[in-house]
């Protein structure tokens, strides 16, 4: 089974390769993403990391949540599962207004 951590608090300048070294010790990492913002292509300040192991997943979030990156102490925690979201960025519900 795979698991999807969540990785917060990036400094704004940290790019895919910075984050997959950052995870470079773990073999089953699959895929590894961060979040830019449509407009300016510049971090959003957050990423993803999927594993095909959910041990090493855990064992990455004990390891490395709270690890200094930059001059920031960064959060690594499994991922929520993502939400349907509308056009204006809220969830999908029956209210109109």
């Amino acid at each position: 089974m795979s698991k999807t951590l969540y990785v917060g608090n990036l400094p704004y300048t940290t790019t895919v390769e910075q984050l997959k070294d950052l995870f470079s010790e773990y073999e089953s990492v699959e895929d590894v993403k961060v979040i830019t913002d449509r407009d300016s292509g510049r971090s959003r300040g957050f990423g993803f990391v999927d594993f095909s192991s959910d041990k090493e997943a855990e064992k990455a979030i004990k390891t490395l949540n709270g690890h200094s990156l930059g001059d920031r102490e960064i959060v690594v925690n499994e991922a929520r599962p993502r939400t349907d979201r509308d056009s204006r960025g809220f969830g999908r519900s029956s209210n109109r207004w």
